[in-house]
């Protein structure tokens, strides 16, 4: 019975990471009137738990490479059930940041399942199982914003974090009874340096880029912490490079597939946040302003409801991309597609239709981009490196996800007049514009990236519902086609 259940646990994990992490995105507006701050401010609510979730990640992945894999996940999910009271807790607007720093560990959550899934399902099993846990990191931010939105309008704002309590508190029962032991795994040893120092890296740009309009962006202060933040992070890298037991193993990023889905995540991160930000606020925005539609936390959420549809439906559509193209190929059709969202909510956000279909549009986009990347590295790497291979992938997303959110709020800030609390309509234009610039650069990167490594090949094989990455193709070596749980050990004996 747990071996059958495994599987649907792994995914309800998946599914409260993502609940759990967006919860802070249609209730900004609400926050920041309830706690008597500043919308910026109250974006903070959003971004501390992408910024923790960005530190958490990689190294709840490396903890989870050893034998203590089961724990960090109980470990973590009790760390989120924490969180979560404590946010719905009526304690003021600075613990409520701090129980939404405590939900970021969740975060962590999703290579863990994606490791276990491949270590622990049948090998038939596992590759759909795979597929599915990427696309369900995705679907689960959309599917969060009406569920958390009907519920704050109903029982207000607390609610919809005991809402977060619930489901994270059922995730620890269920991940307790069914998760499998992992003690015959090797330990690894953590990098605590290493883990420090890209938060405070992480932590410092970050700050740059949401205290920007009011520190300055000449004042003395901002460049010294922008300075001293880029500085920290070439020592990180440098660090990574010459430790015994990195925190993250930058080498892997030699393989340009591994490279390709990297960078992507960090970028597409970026464009997907900007756009999530600003549709979250545009809708709420009161109509009195001359424009915004003054809409409820509930339909704020159904506006974002397509998304998640999209981004489902995206596990259907990649493999005929993928049949008529290339895997390849699969990563710049979806920016492509998630240029024409951002397109046309530059230019065609006049009704809340158009934002339906705005979203929608950028579903499919997201979903295609992101639906491949988890396949693409776990069929690259050795099967011991899964996990961290995987959490770095994610913490990519997550600094790009808290960048978007962050860099939304300091562009719709500088567009605020003097005095006033809500931005320009010509701010949500420039945020727009912004993201359009993204998401150009992250399709020019899938497409020039890979042909720079043209020793690369990629053998893909589609069944007949899901993409599955059978194998990758070493970049400077090219390898057969080998079963994706065997690719890291005959990468390893060769």
């Amino acid at each position: 019975m747990r071996d059958r259940a495994l599987v649907p646990v792994l995914v309800y994990l998946g599914m409260v990471v993502a609940v759990i992490s967006s919860l802070g995105a249609p209730l900004v507006p609400t926050i920041a009137a309830v706690n008597h701050v500043s919308l910026s401010d109250a974006q903070w609510s959003l971004t501390i738990t992408m910024l923790v979730g960005a530190v958490a990640t990689p190294t709840m992945g490396r903890l989870g490479d050893g034998p203590r894999r089961r724990q960090v996940i109980i470990g973590a999910t009790a760390v989120v059930l924490v969180g979560s009271v404590l946010a719905a807790l009526p304690l003021g607007f600075a613990l409520l940041v701090v129980g939404r720093a405590l939900q970021g560990v969740g975060l962590g959550l999703t290579p863990l399942a994606i490791a276990t899934a491949r270590d622990s399902v049948p090998a038939e099993r596992s590759r759909s199982a795979v597929a599915l846990l990427s696309i369900t990191t995705v679907a689960g931010v959309g599917l969060g914003y009406p569920l958390t939105g009907l519920i704050t309008e109903s029982f207000g704002i607390h609610a919809g974090f005991w809402f977060g309590a619930l489901i994270s508190g059922l995730a620890l029962l269920a991940a307790a009874f069914v998760l499998p032991p992992t003690g015959h795994r090797p330990a690894q040893r953590l990098d605590v340096l290493g883990a420090v120092a890209l938060g405070a890296v992480l932590a410092g740009l970050l700050l740059v880029l949401t205290e920007g309009d009011s520190w300055g962006w000449g004042s003395p202060r901002l460049i010294t912490l922008a300075a001293g933040s880029v500085l920290l992070l070439v020592w990180w890298v440098f660090h990574q490079l010459r430790t015994a037991h990195p925190l993250v193993d930058l080498r892997l990023a030699r393989n340009r597939v591994v490279l390709t889905a990297d960078v992507t995540g960090l970028i597409a991160g970026v464009g997907m946040y900007l756009l999530m930000a600003m549709v979250t606020r545009y809708v709420q925005t009161p109509t009195g302003t001359g424009y915004g539609f003054g809409a409820s936390v509930v339909v704020t959420g159904l506006v974002l409801l397509p998304f998640s549809v999209a981004s489902v439906a995206a596990s259907r559509v990649v493999p005929l991309l993928a049949r008529r193209t290339s895997t390849a190929a699969v990563l710049p059709v979806g920016c492509g597609i998630s240029l024409v969202a951002m397109l046309l909510f530059a230019f065609a956000r006049g009704s809340l239709w158009e934002l339906f279909v705005i979203m929608a549009v950028a579903g499919l986009g997201v979903g295609c981009t992101f639906a491949v990347m988890p396949g693409l590295i776990v069929g690259a790497v050795p099967g011991h490196e899964t996990g961290s291979a995987i959490s770095f992938n994610q913490v990519l997303r997550y600094v790009g996800y808290s960048t978007g959110s962050a860099l939304s709020a300091a562009v719709l800030q500088a567009h605020t007049p003097a005095g006033q609390a809500l931005p320009s309509a010509g701010g949500y234009g420039a945020t727009a514009l912004l993201g359009c610039a993204v998401w150009v650069v992250v399709g020019v990167v899938t497409i020039v990236l890979p042909r720079r490594g043209s020793a690369v090949r990629t053998a893909v094989a589609v069944d007949e519902e899901l993409l599955v990455d059978e194998s990758i193709a070493d970049a400077a070596t090219g390898e057969d086609r080998v079963p994706l749980r065997d690719a890291g050990a005959a990468r390893t004996s060769r």
